[in-house]
């Protein structure tokens, strides 16, 4: 284990030690990843959420463009910097099949900026979160573990902004691979430049290929595991690229819910840089720490009255402390 992951995990193993009483008054951390388990079943020694993943490694290397919104050092930096990136599929099933339509494809980045320090960004394939706040989030994944087909429908006809990710999902054919699907971070940051200027953001990643889906009849062709053979053959020719572009925020755009969604087409973009991911990677490299979208660095800042944000750090660190055990 690197220095940086030895750093991270230490961190992460401490986090997961604060009281619960210092978490988010109505629902705890744990009891949040006690509810994924509950959906999912509970696995030891994996992830509690995106727990079917592909570790990789690559490089980042920003554009001309990223220093006039951020002075972030991974997009200032004059060289490409390190990442360590997971695909993954949604959800707590460590089987969860590649050809699921209404699952998310998630990929995560650990940015290496030297001196044992590291910045992440975590991204799904779809612009918008399933819940909220973490009582929504919550309230979902009880319903849906009691398999109660009625109440599961009464929740989503109370909690319309719950159904937008699996509308969205279900209307966009299956992706061909992990590469060739669009992924968005589903929080608002805040970049500052060097000279102190201030502009809200959504990250966007692009396929440099475009965008590749199949119908469903191509998929029930596939394995369900088909997403490795196909990273491993593609990343024996090339590296899988992606454009990573900030969506850049205007007044009365919502920072402080997850579920909704910024106008795109009615919205400018800037080209932040590459991802350029080049090669497989051994699993334990991505299981040594978690990947923090909280995990931010000068010149960035994350949203202020977003519930999830900071939610999604204390689970992940509640799901790490359980399978480091």
């Amino acid at each position: 284990m690197s220095r940086t992951s030895l750093t991270l995990a230490a961190a992460i193993v401490a986090s997961a030690l604060v009281p619960v009483s210092q978490l988010h008054a109505e629902t705890d951390a744990e009891t949040l990843v006690n509810a994924l388990n509950a959906v999912f079943g509970k696995h030891d020694g994996v992830r509690s959420a995106h727990t079917n993943g592909i570790c990789v490694a690559g490089k980042f290397t920003p554009s001309a463009d990223a220093a006039s919104l951020t002075k972030a050092p991974h997009f200032t930096a004059k060289e490409p910097v390190n990442v360590i990136g997971r695909f993954s599929m949604g959800g707590g099933n460590p089987e969860a099949p590649n050809t699921q339509k209404d699952n998310v494809r998630g990929l995560a980045l650990h940015f290496d900026l030297g001196n044992d320090s590291t910045t992440d960004l975590v991204m799904i394939s779809s612009p918008m979160f399933i819940a909220r706040d973490p009582d929504q989030f919550l309230t979902l994944l009880t319903t849906v573990a009691t398999k109660d087909k009625e109440k599961i429908g009464a929740f989503f006809k109370d909690n319309p902004s719950a159904t937008r990710q699996g509308a969205w999902l279900n209307s966009h054919p299956i992706p061909a691979s992990y590469s060739t699907v669009n992924y968005w971070g589903v929080h608002a940051f805040t970049f500052i430049n060097d000279e102190g200027k201030k502009q809200v953001i959504k990250y966007k990643a692009l396929p440099v290929g475009g965008e590749v889906g199949l119908s469903d009849d191509e998929a029930k062709s596939k394995d369900p595991n088909f997403y490795r053979a196909e990273l491993k053959e593609q990343l024996a020719k090339a590296p899988a690229e992606f454009t990573l572009t900030a969506i850049l925020g205007e007044s009365g755009d919502p920072t402080d819910d997850p579920t909704a969604v910024w106008p795109e087409d009615q919205r400018k973009s800037v080209t932040l840089g590459k991802i350029s991911i080049t090669g497989l990677e051994d699993n334990k490299t991505c299981d040594a720490g978690v990947f923090d979208p909280t995990n931010v660095v000068d010149g960035i800042d994350g949203p202020e009255a977003d519930k999830i944000f900071p939610m999604r750090s204390q689970a992940y660190a509640v799901s790490f402390s359980r399978r480091a055990q």
